[in-house]
Protein backbone atom coordinates (compact mmCIF):
# COMPACT_ATOMS: atom_id res chain seq x y z
CA UNK A 1 0.00 0.00 0.00
CA UNK A 2 1.66 3.69 -1.07
CA UNK A 3 0.34 6.09 1.69
CA UNK A 4 0.75 9.65 0.19
CA UNK A 5 -0.82 13.20 0.76
CA UNK A 6 -0.03 17.01 0.75
CA UNK A 7 -0.78 19.91 2.44
CA UNK A 8 -3.44 22.16 1.75
CA UNK A 9 -1.35 24.76 -0.96
CA UNK A 10 -0.06 21.60 -2.56
CA UNK A 11 3.77 22.98 -1.45
CA UNK A 12 4.29 19.94 0.80
CA UNK A 13 4.11 16.27 0.06
CA UNK A 14 4.70 13.02 2.05
CA UNK A 15 4.61 9.37 0.87
CA UNK A 16 5.48 5.65 2.66
CA UNK A 17 5.30 2.89 1.35
CA UNK A 18 4.51 1.52 4.45
CA UNK A 19 1.53 0.26 6.40
CA UNK A 20 -0.20 2.27 8.95
CA UNK A 21 0.53 0.61 12.83
CA UNK A 22 -2.16 1.94 14.12
CA UNK A 23 -5.26 4.49 13.48
CA UNK A 24 -6.66 6.85 16.52
CA UNK A 25 -8.96 9.42 17.16
CA UNK A 26 -7.07 11.77 19.82
CA UNK A 27 -9.30 13.80 21.85
CA UNK A 28 -6.42 14.96 24.12
CA UNK A 29 -6.81 18.62 24.53
CA UNK A 30 -3.51 19.39 22.57
CA UNK A 31 -5.37 17.14 19.35
CA UNK A 32 -8.57 19.55 20.53
CA UNK A 33 -6.50 22.81 19.67
CA UNK A 34 -4.35 21.27 16.60
CA UNK A 35 -7.89 19.77 15.17
CA UNK A 36 -9.73 23.76 15.96
CA UNK A 37 -12.14 21.85 18.68
CA UNK A 38 -12.30 18.27 17.45
CA UNK A 39 -10.95 14.89 17.49
CA UNK A 40 -7.40 15.11 15.59
CA UNK A 41 -7.75 11.52 13.85
CA UNK A 42 -4.14 10.27 12.81
CA UNK A 43 -2.25 7.16 11.80
CA UNK A 44 1.13 6.18 12.99
CA UNK A 45 3.53 4.80 10.13
CA UNK A 46 7.29 3.60 10.76
CA UNK A 47 9.45 6.62 9.57
CA UNK A 48 11.71 4.32 7.82
CA UNK A 49 11.03 5.10 4.15
CA UNK A 50 8.86 8.08 4.83
CA UNK A 51 9.35 10.77 2.58
CA UNK A 52 8.84 14.49 2.53
CA UNK A 53 9.37 16.99 -0.06
CA UNK A 54 8.96 20.58 0.05
CA UNK A 55 9.81 23.27 3.68
CA UNK A 56 8.67 22.39 6.79
CA UNK A 57 8.50 24.33 10.11
CA UNK A 58 7.94 22.73 13.65
CA UNK A 59 6.93 23.54 16.67
CA UNK A 60 7.97 21.75 20.01
CA UNK A 61 5.91 21.30 23.20
CA UNK A 62 4.87 18.56 25.66
CA UNK A 63 1.84 16.69 24.95
CA UNK A 64 -0.96 15.77 27.86
CA UNK A 65 1.07 12.30 27.99
CA UNK A 66 3.67 13.96 28.76
CA UNK A 67 6.36 13.43 25.72
CA UNK A 68 8.06 16.22 23.98
CA UNK A 69 6.70 16.55 20.62
CA UNK A 70 7.65 18.06 17.40
CA UNK A 71 4.71 19.23 15.49
CA UNK A 72 5.36 19.65 12.10
CA UNK A 73 3.18 21.93 9.29
CA UNK A 74 3.65 24.13 6.28
CA UNK A 75 4.85 27.15 6.68
CA UNK A 76 3.03 28.57 3.57
CA UNK A 77 -0.81 27.22 4.15
CA UNK A 78 -0.37 26.14 7.82
CA UNK A 79 -1.95 22.70 7.49
CA UNK A 80 -0.47 20.39 10.61
CA UNK A 81 0.60 17.41 8.68
CA UNK A 82 2.85 15.55 11.40
CA UNK A 83 3.85 14.61 15.19
CA UNK A 84 6.65 13.09 16.46
CA UNK A 85 7.19 11.86 20.27
CA UNK A 86 11.10 12.87 20.23
CA UNK A 87 11.76 10.17 22.32
CA UNK A 88 10.61 7.38 19.70
CA UNK A 89 12.14 8.44 16.33
CA UNK A 90 11.19 4.93 14.83
CA UNK A 91 7.10 6.24 14.28
CA UNK A 92 5.72 8.88 12.54
CA UNK A 93 1.85 10.65 14.13
CA UNK A 94 0.39 11.53 10.10
CA UNK A 95 -2.76 13.92 10.35
CA UNK A 96 -5.27 11.98 8.58
CA UNK A 97 -6.88 15.02 7.16
CA UNK A 98 -3.52 15.17 4.87
CA UNK A 99 -3.59 11.87 3.30
CA UNK A 100 -4.37 11.89 -0.57
CA UNK A 101 -6.82 9.49 0.35
CA UNK A 102 -8.60 9.93 3.74
CA UNK A 103 -10.59 6.34 4.03
CA UNK A 104 -7.16 4.96 4.50
CA UNK A 105 -6.83 6.53 8.02
CA UNK A 106 -10.36 5.40 9.30
CA UNK A 107 -9.77 5.40 13.25
CA UNK A 108 -9.51 2.22 14.85
CA UNK A 109 -9.54 3.40 18.52
CA UNK A 110 -10.40 6.60 20.44
CA UNK A 111 -7.70 7.82 23.14
CA UNK A 112 -7.88 10.51 25.77
CA UNK A 113 -12.02 10.03 25.83
CA UNK A 114 -11.91 11.38 28.91
CA UNK A 115 -10.76 14.87 27.69
CA UNK A 116 -13.42 15.13 25.06
CA UNK A 117 -16.23 17.69 25.34
CA UNK A 118 -19.79 16.55 26.31
CA UNK A 119 -21.27 17.10 22.71
CA UNK A 120 -18.28 15.24 21.27
CA UNK A 121 -19.19 12.44 18.54
CA UNK A 122 -17.30 9.26 19.93
CA UNK A 123 -17.83 6.13 17.94
CA UNK A 124 -19.11 3.73 21.10
CA UNK A 125 -18.25 0.64 18.60
CA UNK A 126 -14.53 1.58 18.54
CA UNK A 127 -12.22 0.43 21.45
CA UNK A 128 -11.34 3.55 23.71
CA UNK A 129 -9.45 4.48 26.28
CA UNK A 130 -9.45 7.67 28.74
CA UNK A 131 -5.48 8.45 28.39
CA UNK A 132 -2.80 7.08 26.85
CA UNK A 133 -1.98 3.90 25.28
CA UNK A 134 1.31 2.22 25.23
CA UNK A 135 3.30 3.64 22.75
CA UNK A 136 3.67 2.30 19.07
CA UNK A 137 6.73 0.67 17.90
CA UNK A 138 8.05 0.29 14.50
Amino acid sequence: MTLTGACLCGLVRFRTERQPLAARACWCRVCQHLACGSASVNIIVPTEGFEVTGETRGYESVADSGSEMRRTFCPACGTQLFSEALSRPDVMVVRVGALDDPELGAPQSIIWRASAPSWACIDETLPAIDGQPAPVRA
